[in-house]
């Protein structure tokens, strides 16, 4: 699976010429960049309110005068931004143990230096998958949430019970009304839903938790 043309890649690394190189190398997999020479200029975009709408990732070095990669890290995660934009740290051999850990913590992979650059684009191209797939999973609860929020109290009260699997005439005897206004209920809730059966319905609402 090919990442989305509308992919982006950041690349944060105080090293000109290393970012020079990692978006050279990235055009080879046709994958746009965008680059930032510090950690507080790319802090800088979060702060102002970047939401990320199309998948992407980050590389980002661990050592850079200032804020480090680690701090802005630390940042990313706070921001609860850590699944829509996978972090791969760049790393010297001395900073593996602690990449190690912020693999621990959240981040999607490290590659030290001097790394495969095969290997690495590898590891990009994944972690802009995971990142379309958060993004289609935060989409799809979006529309769920808004589809719900169309139903009435008593189509929400016939919902769930029509997902726990029991028959109309149960269900009118637990609400104390009629089977045929049960069915009316159940007939708008598939529409709203936009199910075709029980089973269908108690899978969304399922994947919904």
């Amino acid at each position: 699976m090919q990442p989305a043309p509308d992919a982006t890649v950041f690349i944060v690394d105080d090293d000109e010429s290393v970012r020079e190189a990692l978006a050279w190398l990235l055009r080879t997999r046709q994958l746009p960049s965008e680059r930032f020479a510090t950690a507080e200029e790319f802090e800088g975009m979060l702060a102002r309110g970047y939401l990320p709408t199309e998948p992407c990732c980050l590389l980002l070095d661990v050592r850079m005068p200032g804020m480090s990669g680690l701090a802005l890290f630390d940042r990313i995660a706070e921001r609860g931004l850590v699944d829509l934009m996978p972090v791969i740290f760049l790393t010297g051999h001395a900073d593996v143990p602690t990449a190690v850990d912020m693999v621990k913590r959240g981040a999607f992979d490290f590659c030290e230096k001097p790394f495969s650059d095969n290997a690495l684009v590898d590891r990009v191209e994944q972690a802009l998958q995971r990142s379309a797939q958060v993004l289609a999973q935060r989409r799809e609860r979006s529309r769920l949430t808004a589809r719900l929020a169309e139903l009435t109290e008593r189509e929400r009260d016939v919902m769930h019970l029509v997902a726990r699997g029991l028959p109309n005439k149960l269900i009118a005897d637990q609400l104390a009304i009629s089977v045929r206004t049960v069915e009316v209920h159940r007939s708008r809730v598939f529409d709203k839903m936009e199910v075709k059966s029980a089973v269908e319905l108690a899978n969304l609402l399922r994947d919904r938790e």
